[in-house]
């Protein structure tokens, strides 16, 4: 398992858009990925998962997973929130 954490840096946060790019990127590994907001956890992979959680601009998260490509998968969702979703 491999978990990091960091804080969502566009202003609208996780939400349409946004969260589309998240999971579509999730959806490339074959680890399991889960998105955590407090006590909260959901799967990466699920659009109304993500979108249940809220998440906001300014919003700490954690982005956990488990599986053989696990240090990609979470390093590269990290990458992709830490740019504002600009790629």
């Amino acid at each position: 398992m491999y978990v990091k954490d960091v804080k969502v840096q566009n202003q609208v946060g996780l939400h349409a858009r946004p969260a589309t790019f998240f999971i579509q990127k999730a959806n490339e590994f074959k680890a399991s990925i889960w998105v955590e907001k407090e006590e909260r956890r959901v799967n990466a992979k699920s659009l109304l998962g993500v979108l249940s959680l809220g998440i906001v601009g300014g919003t700490e998260i954690k982005v956990i997973a488990d599986g053989a490509d696990e240090q990609l998968a979470v390093d590269s969702l990290i990458k992709m929130v830490e740019s504002g979703f600009t790629e």
